[in-house]
C-alpha cells in the first residue's frame, strides 16, 4: 500500500510571486503561522530579523514590493518539504541584490523561510 503525498509545492506560484509587482500572490503561499528569518549585512546572523505569522511577513513583503526594482527567479530546487531558491534583483540605477532562500514546507505551505542576502553598496 502506497503512501499519499501531501500537496505538492507550487515553483511556478513562487516564480509569479517574485517576479510580480505584488506581494499579495508570493504571500499566498505562506502559511498562517509561517516565520521568515533574514540574515544580511544589517541583521547578522547571531541578530537576525524575524517575522511571525503572514501579517508580518506581509508588512516586510508590502515594502520590498513598494521599491522600483525588479525581481527574478534564478534557480530553485524542491526537495521533499524544503524549497531552495536564488533571487536576483536590480534597481533602476543598476544597484543589484542576490539573495538565496531555504525554506521548510507543510501541507504544500511555507512554514519556515531562511533568507540570506547581499546588496551592491
Amino acid at each position: 500500500m502506497g503512501t499519499a503525498a501531501g500537496p505538492a509545492f507550487d515553483t511556478e506560484a513562487l516564480r509569479r510571486g517574485i517576479e510580480g509587482q505584488s506581494a499579495a500572490d508570493l504571500l499566498s503561499l505562506y502559511a498562517d503561522d509561517a516565520e521568515m528569518r533574514v540574515v544580511d549585512h544589517n541583521t547578522q546572523p547571531s541578530h537576525p530579523m524575524v517575522r511571525h505569522g503572514r501579517a508580518e511577513i506581509a508588512d516586510m513583503l508590502d515594502d520590498v514590493y513598494s521599491r522600483d526594482m525588479t525581481h527574478k527567479l534564478e534557480q530553485c530546487v524542491v526537495e521533499g518539504d524544503h524549497v531552495a531558491f536564488t533571487e536576483s534583483c536590480q534597481y533602476p540605477d543598476g544597484a543589484k541584490v542576490l539573495a538565496n532562500s531555504m525554506m521548510s514546507l507543510r501541507n504544500g505551505k511555507i512554514i519556515e523561510h531562511t533568507l540570506l542576502q547581499a546588496w551592491d553598496e
